[in-house]
């Protein structure tokens, strides 16, 4: 199934039902009093999340959404039926914007939120509610409203605890397919991953977190390179980020700052968040190599994904910064 994680949509909510214009015609009140019932009110349109849901892509198929239009009202002071609402179902995490206003309508991250985007219009009064002492015989009513219209841009952001960042081929879905029920696929090629990965992780016997496997950045990623914009804002939402650098590399140091300067770029925001750096691959390289040129201030640990070395430590190492 193809990951899709923005999406552009045409709603308007359902037009009001007009009012009625009518008298009371009875067998002993052949001249009874007004009794134009009200229009019912039109159908909203609102977004809701869904679990089961994990990408937008049934919003690239049905790009128009209009709620059904209230009932006119009747005679005998019947008022019309209100419209149906239409409920449009969405992921968890997706963010919702006017794009006429440039306005975010809501952020939904939670299960079973939902947004009202489209009011319905109301319905129109029927004659029976203009009657006074001064007009016993109202002749008019009013028309029902116009229901809202909108164009709405839906995009998707991942929701994790833990956002694993590297360049292409670091090892990250390696790393996510053992320590987490995720099942990405692997290669020993670069951009292996082209959409977001998420795993849960079982921490001792009754604790766990998610994990995001995001497609590899590369230099230039917060400009767009290499699809980097799509990819960095799966985790704007994280609360630790994961670095994994090659133990091969020929700087491991140069690397990490490349890193964090792309992030920076994109949102100084992402600097502020507690971060870990896993140097992976160490079965393949003599241990006093993979010593050189390592970055200081942040913690490291040192990790075979393949050889089963240190994971223990490392998903140790993420839950502790997640609860501090």
């Amino acid at each position: 199934m193809n990951f899709i994680d923005f999406a552009t949509i045409y709603v308007k909510g359902g037009d009001g039902g007009d009012g009625c214009i009518a008298f009371l015609r009875e067998k002993f009140r052949p001249k009874g009093g007004p009794s134009g019932g009200d229009g019912g009110r039109g159908g909203n349109v609102i977004i809701k999340t869904d679990n089961n849901l994990s990408t937008l892509k049934d919003l690239t198929y049905s790009k128009k959404y209009i709620a059904k239009k209230g009932n006119h009202g009747q005679g005998k002071n019947m008022h019309g039926k209100n419209g149906e609402d239409i409920i449009i179902k969405v992921p968890i995490g997706t963010l919702v914007k006017d794009l006429d206003t440039d306005e975010i309508i809501d952020d939904l991250k939670f299960k079973d939120s939902q947004c009202l985007v489209a009011k319905g219009g109301n319905g129109g009064f029927g004659n029976a509610r203009f009657k006074t002492q001064r007009n016993t015989a109202p002749r008019h009513a009013n028309k029902g409203q116009l229901g809202e219209k909108k164009k709405i841009e839906l995009e998707l952001k991942v929701l994790a605890d833990i956002g694993l960042v590297g360049f292409p081929n670091a090892g990250k879905s390696t790393l996510i397919s053992r320590i987490s029920n995720a099942k990405p696929k692997i290669a020993d090629y670069p951009f292996t991953t082209l959409v977001p990965n998420l795993g849960i992780v079982k921490y001792q016997d009754y604790k766990s977190f998610i994990v995001a496997d995001i497609p590899g950045l590369i230099k230039g990623a917060s400009k767009g390179k290499g699809l980097g914009i799509q990819f960095l804002k799966h985790i704007e939402r994280t609360k630790v980020l994961v670095f994994l650098i090659d133990a091969n590399s020929d700087n491991i140091n140069k690397e990490y700052l490349t890193l964090l300067e792309e992030l920076k770029k994109y949102s100084n925001d992402l600097l502020l968040k507690p971060r870990i750096l896993l140097i992976t691959k160490i079965e393949t390289i003599q241990e006093k190599n993979i010593n050189k040129n390592l970055p200081k201030g942040v913690d490291i640990c040192k990790i075979s994904s393949l050889a089963n070395i240190n994971l223990d430590s490392a998903i140790n190492a993420m839950y502790q910064h997640l609860i501090e």
